[in-house]
């Protein structure tokens, strides 16, 4: 999952600038909220709203106050996730092919559905996910299910490998023993029920409209008009989440302490942003500082902020279908001669994570089988050499057939980088290190939402380098979805493709298959060996895994969340 959050100038003072309340905030009746109203600075807008599309950070964020999945990870502990939607664990046969689920009695939809939830609707939310007008963006955790399309249907059809016995009860059928991933993937979005009565006709547009018409399971809801119309939503702006007035405590552990929730999406001065926030009130910053407020953190103001580490990597993928960039002793030289250590300065130094020598960051399965800290040992990512080596690079280029060991077209490539100062200077350190290469890069810089919405997730666009950074964050704590989306061939689709790079290897993609079907020690080494083969073939530079500086202003109780490495919005409060 992609960390899809930048940051924004906060409070009060943007509240003039914007007309906005974020210094308050309304409930869904109308009532002011302000005393009791949480500030969040994101600076970068969601990529949906709609559980069935949403995939990176901040939208999973959002997505977590306002809906119920079956199940959700709470706090620091990503040991096993807890019952959300689902009343009990999931039941699974002996021969790993069903799996049933029992749904917790008294959840009701927001207005203005304003019913229970059953059975049908997880069974929907399930069906719309794999149709061309939603195009749910981490099918391949699904793709043993029974029925599944090979490719998005025209329109939502049911899946036959769901049944709904009874309105509390939902059962999955699978073609292969794939349980371990089917299960871990319930935790996200894709698992929170949806009224089809109600979004069925949003559905029947290419694309879905329900994304400006969502309704809400859990404490939260995105404020909305008379007809669900989202009107808490600004694109590009704010988010405004109000109380769901039907949500019940007794159905939920969450808390949901404020009673607003203001989210700016809206500006990039990082350093503005997290001066605001130490200083003010009612506020939190949900991403990494930059690197002089992460000094001043380590001197004087430590009480306010938490790290944790995002259970992630941060990467440059190459795209691997573009010449000279499809061979992978370019790709390979690419890797040798940049300068990790760099980039990583441009983000804030150590304090923002170790250099990465590999994929799988430590704390997921299969770290230690893929080499740990040192990595797999290939020359070209050496972790005794993270300022690169340039002599090695230029014979890699000769290699693939460049007699100087420099390119020498005149065509310059497309990067795309997100707006914020930190994510344009980390691509300026990309620009920079192609140079010695010999490559030309034509930079674009576009906001991250955009970046992500309807660039580098669209393959036609045709993007060589998306160069700020890109972190993938773990969408549960198993090797399977840190590599599979990213990696395997089957998972490259027309829009939001997670397959950045768009490697498609047959060796790699076997291996995956199988990987699949393994439990327990098998299951860490043979994704740690997939691991290795991954880097062998060079389709991204591998930066650093990533550890997240939350800070929050001294009034506020902020409680972070190890699943998505943010702050939980659920369980926040002020003093």
């Amino acid at each position: 999952m992609k960390l899809l959050t930048r940051l924004a100038a906060a409070g009060c003072l943007l509240c003039a600038l914007f007309g906005l309340t974020a210094c308050g905030g309304d409930d869904p009746h109308g009532k002011s909220t302000r005393a009791n109203t949480l500030t969040m600075v994101a600076g970068s807008d969601v990529d949906f709203l709609d559980p069935g599309r949403s995939y990176f950070a901040l939208g999973l964020q959002v997505s977590l106050a306002t809906q119920r999945p079956l199940y959700s990870y709470r706090g620091l502990d990503l040991t096993a996730p807890v019952s959300d939607l689902a009343s009990a664990k999931p039941q699974v046969s002996a021969d790993g092919l069903r799996i049933t689920i029992h749904l917790r009695r008294g959840v009701r939809f927001s207005p203005p559905v304003n019913r229970a939830v059953t059975s049908r609707d997880v069974a929907y939310a399930f069906a719309r996910f794999f149709s061309a007008n939603v195009a749910g963006p981490y099918t391949s955790y699904f793709r043993d299910l029974v029925g599944v399309p090979a490719k998005p249907t025209d329109g939502v059809r049911s899946i036959s490998g769901i049944s709904t016995p009874d309105p509390l009860t939902i059962v999955f059928r699978l073609r292969r023993p794939t349980s371990a991933a089917f299960i871990g993937a319930l935790t996200l979005p894709i698992s929170a029920p949806v009224p089809a009565e109600y979004a069925r006709p949003f559905d029947a547009h290419n694309p879905s409209t329900y994304n400006e018409h969502v309704v809400a399971t859990g404490p939260y809801m995105v404020r909305n008009d008379a007809k669900g119309r989202t009107t808490g939503y600004q694109a590009g702006s704010s988010i405004s989440l109000v109380r769901n007035p039907n949500w019940r405590r007794a159905t939920d552990d969450r808390p949901a302490k404020v009673d607003a929730i203001r989210i700016l999406t809206n500006a990039s001065d990082s350093t503005l942003a997290a001066r605001q926030v130490l200083a003010g009130t009612h506020k939190v910053l949900n991403v990494t500082p930059p690197a002089s407020i992460l000094k001043r953190l380590s001197e004087q103001d430590s009480d306010q902020a938490v790290r944790l580490p995002a259970g992630g990597y941060r990467f440059v993928p190459i795209n691997t279908t573009i010449k000279p960039f499809d061979d992978v002793n370019v790709r390979r030289a690419v890797v040798a001669v940049f300068d990790r250590y760099a980039a990583r300065q441009a983000r804030g130094g150590p304090v923002t994570g170790p250099l990465a020598t590999h994929m799988l960051p430590p704390g997921i399965p299969g770290y230690e089988e893929a080499g740990g800290a040192r990595g797999p040992g290939f020359d070209f990512l050496s972790a005794d050499k993270p300022h690169g080596d340039l002599a090695l690079a230029l014979r890699y280029m000769k290699k693939a057939g460049y007699k100087t060991g420099k390119y020498t077209g005149d065509r310059p490539f497309l990067a795309l980088a997100g707006n914020t100062s930190g994510e344009k200077s980390v691509a300026e350190v990309v620009q920079a290190q192609l140079a010695k290469l010999g490559f030309k890069l034509r930079l674009r810089i576009v906001p991250d939402d955009a970046l992500f919405t309807n660039w580098c997730t669209v393959p036609a666009r045709k993007v060589v380098f998306c160069a700020s950074g890109l972190a993938w964050l773990k969408d549960f704590p198993d090797p399977q979805p840190m590599l599979q989306p990213v990696f395997d061939g089957r998972s490259i689709t027309p829009e939001n493709n997670p397959n950045y790079s768009q490697l498609d290897d047959p060796r790699i993609n076997a291996a995956m298959a199988r990987a699949e079907l393994s439990t327990g020690r098998a299951r860490s080494r043979a994704w740690g060996a997939i691991d290795k083969m991954i880097v062998a073939q060079a389709p991204v530079i591998p930066l650093q895994w990533d550890v997240a500086t939350l800070i929050r202003s001294k009034d506020v109780v902020g409680v972070p969340n190890s699943f998505f490495a943010s702050w939980d919005l659920s369980y926040m409060s002020l003093k």
